[in-house]
């Protein structure tokens, strides 16, 4: 069954760089998750796009995560450019719907992990004009903003002045990969939707980057998303269509009107994917089996392209 797809998180823009930074890839074709060839099998498409960056990237790449940050903007943006008659950049839920009118895809800034501009909300403005529409407060490290689900840690002041910010421009703020702590301040303080744009059920499978069904009821409160997450190690042991499709159902006995969940594949940011999905073609295949396991059109359809547009609708200016 083929739907169109809105998925919240890929890391394509990184992927594209490759090991030397240089951005030698293409999003029209290539041999990773996601290529524009792909996509096009798809009746619809809108992609956001992650500019990812931590700490951590000095010691891997000996760039700073400054530099990295400005790479890959640079370079999404240029390969947008060159492929503007497949795709244009989205600003909001009704240029999406505008590009699929016409039969074009979208693409959707973001950030995962403030580091690449020093974790300050003071350039949530400028980077709001630019096209960002989304942003976490980290990765896996423990930073100035807040802890992450490795290391724990609450919601600092200046996490509290970043989301504030974030909210007030119109931006969408992410709680995937922070601390639990961290994420229940930012339920006590939110003005608007958040979403989980990456994260599956931890009960389904416990790893700490997943949310518990608390977690999970409280996005349905602020009227946000949980994106489902392709990673192998958060999707289970050994995982394959239906392990995916566990995951759906368990959130769907949460939210049985599935108004809140949604796509967010983390792909070309992991290894390994469950069994029979290998990319952003395989999107048709994921939703043949959740039919097949009982989940109707209309909801399949919701989780597959309306609920995204609604947070955006509500949350962007």
């Amino acid at each position: 069954m083929n739907f169109p797809v809105f998925d919240f998180h890929c890391d394509t823009a990184l992927s594209l760089l490759g090991r030397d930074m240089n951005g030698h890839g293409s999003l029209r074709h290539n041999l990773l998750h996601i290529d524009l060839e792909r996509a096009g099998t798809l009746p619809g498409y809108a992609q956001c796009f992650a500019c990812f960056t931590t700490p951590f990237m000095q010691q891997w790449a000996q760039l700073s995560p400054e530099t990295v940050f400005q790479r890959e903007m640079d370079g999404i943006l240029s390969q947008l450019q060159e492929n503007g008659d497949l795709i244009r950049q989205a600003f909001s839920a009704e240029d999406v719907r505008s590009h699929f009118r016409q039969g074009l895809m979208s693409a959707i800034l973001t950030i995962e992990g403030p580091a690449g501009f020093g974790f300050d909300p003071e350039r949530l403005e400028e980077l709001y004009r630019i096209g960002f529409r989304v942003s976490t407060l980290g990765w896996n490290e423990q930073n100035v903003l807040c802890g992450s689900h490795k290391t724990g840690g609450g919601l600092t002041d200046l996490g509290r002045e970043y989301v504030k910010e974030a909210q007030r421009l119109g931006m969408i703020v992410d709680v995937s990969h922070i601390s639990d702590e961290a994420f229940w301040d930012i339920m006590d303080i939110t003005q608007s939707a958040v979403i989980a744009s990456h994260s599956n059920s931890r009960a389904v499978c416990g790893e700490s980057r997943n949310l518990t069904d608390d977690m999970f009821r409280q996005i349905c409160q602020t009227g946000g998303v949980a994106g489902f997450n392709q990673c192998a190690p958060f999707v289970g042991e050994h995982p394959d269509l239906d392990t995916a499709c566990d995951h759906f159902l368990h959130f769907l006995e949460l939210d049985p009107d599935g108004k809140h969940i949604a796509l967010g594949g983390d792909l070309d940011g992991c290894d390994t994917l469950p069994e029979g999905f290998n990319g952003v073609q395989d999107y048709p295949k994921l939703a043949q089996r959740l039919l097949e396991r009982g989940v109707n059109e209309e909801l399949l359809k919701n989780i597959y392209w309306e609920n995204a547009l609604g947070v955006m609708d509500a949350c962007c200016m």
